[in-house]
Parts: C-alpha cells; sequence; structure tokens
C-alpha cells in the first residue's frame, strides 16, 4: 500500500460542529481496513487535538498520512500558542472559557489523552504565533 494522505481543515469556535474532521477521518480508516483498535486510537487522537484547535486556535489544519506501518497526524493552528507545555500536560489543567465548558469540553484532558493514545507525541509551539501538534501511531 502506498502513502495515503489526508488534509482537514477545522474551523475554529465552532463547538457545533467540532469533531467532523475526526469523523471523516474514522471513516477513512475503517475503509482502508485498520484494525479497530488503531482506528480508535487515532480517531481519540484526532479528536482531541481537533477540539483544541476549536477551542484555543480559532481553527487550523490536520494533516494524516497512513502509511504500512505507520498513521502520523500533523495538527497545526495559528493561535497564541502553549505558554507552558508542561503545565498543559496535566491531566484536568485547561484554558477553556465558559462556554466550551458549559458544552462539555475543556475538561483538561486534550494533550494528555493524545500523549496516552498515540506512540510518539510532540508539540512544537511558539506563544503568539501557533502551534504543530505531531502524532505517530504504529500499526
Amino acid at each position: 500500500m502506498e502513502t495515503i494522505k489526508l488534509v482537514y481543515p477545522v474551523e475554529g469556535g465552532d463547538l457545533i460542529e467540532a469533531g467532523e474532521a475526526s469523523s471523516k477521518m474514522k471513516l477513512t480508516l475503517k475503509k482502508l481496513g485498520l484494525p479497530p483498535d488503531i482506528i480508535r486510537r487515532a480517531s481519540i487522537c484526532m479528536y482531541e487535538g481537533e477540539i483544541n484547535m476549536v477551542i484555543h486556535a480559532d481553527g487550523g489544519q490536520a494533516e494524516v498520512e497512513v502509511g504500512l506501518d505507520e498513521i502520523t497526524i500533523r495538527m497545526e493552528d495559528h493561535g497564541p500558542g502553549i505558554p507552558d507545555v508542561n503545565k498543559a500536560m496535566e491531566e484536568g489543567f485547561s484554558t477553556a472559557g465558559d462556554t466550551a465548558r458549559d458544552l462539555g469540553f475543556g475538561a483538561g484532558m486534550g494533550l494528555p489523552n493524545i500523549k496516552r493514545y498515540s506512540d510518539k507525541m510532540n508539540i512544537e509551539t511558539t506563544v503568539g504565533q501557533g502551534t504543530v501538534v505531531t502524532v505517530k501511531i504504529k500499526i
């Protein structure tokens, strides 16, 4: 199988439509016949990153590469950046506003869940410029 590349724009601020990109990716991975556990892990990582882009960064873009032995998900935004990555990795820490929290988002589990369900996670962030989260999941 050759590498398959997928690109999903993520709209910022629209919590009603949040999760659309991860749902589309999940359907594609199912059509490719990937194992259910791999699909679940990739979908969780993508969803958590997508929600972060919607809540914190006014959107961004997710690029997914499905190779023979690995899925790479690269989520890039042009938001405010993460001032303290170590703090952001703590379960329960959140800077989400009241609107997101009132809708059940912003529990502070996004980045910890991405780390938990990926085989490798990398965060590149610059305050005032944005964040790139890249995850790899072995197939």
